[in-house]
């Protein structure tokens, strides 16, 4: 049976909100995928409401990349305790930790939430600008911890 590195991690022992290197792919060609945990909540604590993760789902989206070369994707947990982040090469916590607090930044300024609508959204109905909000700006007033153990900050 195939390693799933998520199942591995003791989600009793992280200490939420952080940045998590969560794998790293190397191929034969020398292509390499990095995989982040980006948490936003304590696991089996609490949990981001469907609006809100689909908002920010669709905010970190668009302004990541702003920060960020090379994002493959952003996903939502199945948890709803977070974010995936996948993105071509390596780069250290420190790095995106700080792109996704400016990201969180202009979710406080967001007016308008890109791609929702019936053609560009599966979902369209199921967003929450305020509470995507709230969720940036309690991740920022804790501070994002660069260790998913202890709480260490740049």
């Amino acid at each position: 049976m195939a390693r799933v590195e998520s199942f591995e991690l003791d989600h009793n022992l992280v200490k939420a909100p952080y940045v998590r290197v969560a794998g790293v792919e190397k191929n034969s060609k020398g292509s390499v995928v990095q995989k982040y945990d980006l948490r936003f909540l304590q696991p089996n604590q609490d949990a981001l409401p469907t609006g809100a993760l689909h908002t920010l789902e669709h905010l970190l989206a668009t302004y990541l990349r702003d920060e960020l070369d090379g994002i493959i994707d952003i996903s939502p947990m199945g948890c709803r305790t977070g974010f995936y982040l996948i993105k071509w090469e390596e780069d250290s916590p420190e790095v995106v930790a700080e792109a996704l607090e400016k990201t969180l930044q202009r979710v406080l300024e967001t007016e308008e939430v890109p791609a929702v609508s019936q053609v560009s959204c599966g979902n369209y109905k199921d967003h929450s600008l305020f509470s995507a909000k709230e969720y940036a700006k309690d991740v920022l007033k804790k501070g994002l911890s660069r260790d998913p153990f202890e709480r260490v900050f740049a």
